[in-house]
């Protein structure tokens, strides 16, 4: 209801116009719906405009004459019921009931807009994930997809307020981002390359634990033997597009614009085994990025076939592997961030990322990584951790709550930003705190000190 009465026709889905002669034989008509996978066209005969549904093509078929000798305006419906793209939804849906219609035509001013139907006013209220993942999947420009990508954010702050779980919010809009990616590299790349091809996430995103935007983390596995001449002219513009989207740019040059990150199965298989047997000091961080890798669009076997390459080179990297956990350990501070938390001194601002999150998703993968856990989820990968016995029920329990709890309250404390014309971040003053949240946090950073020497033991960090 809250929706009904807040939200404006525009804020709907409204479907965009399709237009057809009133001239035209049905079977033609069928013929260029079926072509635009829609089911609906607006008819155009003089200066009427009438509308021409699947119920009017069944009834059409009851007539004796045969469809292709039946032009389209003598089925179709005209006096049409319009709506203003401004007025709320609350009339749409009353103007639906009271002249018993399942659509109608929207304006601005003079201008069409396009039809908005029942089942897209209904699943705005009742589930506005359903809108975004309609306007992603018939995005027919790069600037319809924009509008998605701003949908999404909406989207996150309605599910917030409603109370969702975040880790159902993180979920829905990790799906949200998958498909949205896909749908990009679909009108920038062409089928052959798509075929030929395997479009990463990585990071939080690849995880499905990114949830308000932040940096962009791609790449782009290439088939052996495969070649594209404009390769770096798609990259970039994929790139800028996701810039565009409100995804900015990674600061590390994690992204498809840096050959790196674009290249074939041999190439990237000698950088993972650089990255593990090599001397460079972010081998680790690299492969960090890299392992929480998901496939959004094209051939997925040459993500797996990466995967199985890192299990065989790792056998036995029992050095590395330390030298990989080690990154959880590195943002502890012990002796001062209860002070900080109980002084609420506004100096000294806590990062929620460095103590709270990263310690636990960092050490969960790098436990992954030592026993072959293919989940890419933090929470995935903990429940089959704690099912095989590498870490116990009680202490993944906590951890589950914890960070569940964490990106919780990153997320209200970024909104807040958000609200306030900030940049969102990850530094929270203790005095924007809740007695309440200064409590839950305050446990949630002891979770992760016993996490913490959990991975001291098993990794031996001591003898580093």
């Amino acid at each position: 209801m809250l929706s009904l009465v807040t939200a404006k026709v525009r804020d709907a889905y409204v479907r965009k116009p399709f237009y057809v002669d009133g001239t035209l034989d049905l079977v033609s008509v069928c013929r260029l719906l079926s072509q635009q996978a829609l089911t609906v066209a607006l008819v155009k005969d003089g200066e009427r405009l009438g509308i021409f549904t699947t119920t009017d093509l069944r009834d059409a078929l009851l007539r004796d004459t045969p469809p292709a000798a039946l032009a389209v305006r003598e089925v179709a419906r005209f006096g049409l019921i319009e709506i203003d793209a401004d007025a709320e939804l609350f009339e749409a849906l009353w103007m639906m009931v009271r002249h018993r219609v399942h659509r109608l035509l929207v304006r601005d001013g003079d201008q069409v807009l396009g039809v908005l139907g029942q089942l897209d006013l209904v699943s705005f209220v009742a589930n506005h994930s359903h809108i975004v993942a309609v306007q992603i999947d018939e995005a027919a420009s790069i600037d319809d997809l924009k509008a998605a990508a701003q949908r999404i954010d909406a989207m996150v702050e309605l599910l917030h307020d409603g109370g969702i779980k975040i880790e159902r919010i993180a979920r829905l809009v990790g799906e949200m981002n998958h498909r949205l990616f896909a749908r990009l590299w679909s009108l920038l790349a062409p089928a052959e390359l798509v075929a030929h091809s395997c479009l990463l996430v990585m990071g939080s995103e690849g995880r499905g634990e990114q949830i308000l935007k932040t940096d962009q983390d791609n790449a782009l596995l290439l088939r052996d033997g495969f070649e594209f001449a404009g390769l770096a002219e798609v990259a970039a513009r994929f790139n800028a597009a996701l810039a565009e989207f409100g995804y900015p740019p990674c600061p590390g040059n994690i992204m498809l614009t840096n050959p790196l990150w674009r290249c074939g199965e041999s190439a990237f298989r000698d950088t993972l085994r650089e990255w593990v047997y090599g001397s460079g000091s972010d081998g680790p961080m690299q492969l960090a990025i890299f392992f929480d890798a998901a496939a959004v669009a094209g051939d997925a076997t040459l993500l797996d076939g990466m995967r199985a390459h890192l299990d065989r080179i790792l056998a036995g990297g029992d050095t590395f592997l330390a030298r990989f956990a080690a990154a959880a350990d590195q943002f502890d501070e012990p002796q001062s961030w209860w002070q900080r938390l109980t002084a609420r001194s506004d100096e000294q601002p806590l990062d929620l990322k460095k103590l709270g999150t990263f310690p636990i998703v960092h050490g969960v993968r790098a436990l992954s990584l030592a026993h072959g856990v293919r989940e890419s989820g933090t929470a995935d990968r903990l429940r089959v951790l704690m099912a095989s016995g590498v870490v116990d029920a009680e202490l993944g329990r906590d951890l589950l709550e914890a960070l569940h709890y964490l990106m919780g309250l990153k997320l209200r404390h970024q909104l807040r930003q958000r609200e306030r014309g900030e940049a969102p971040g990850n530094l929270v003053r203790p005095s924007d705190l809740s007695t309440m949240d200064r409590d839950q946090l305050k446990d949630a950073l002891a979770i992760n000190k016993r996490f913490r020497t959990l991975l001291r033991h098993r990794f031996r960090l001591d003898a580093l």
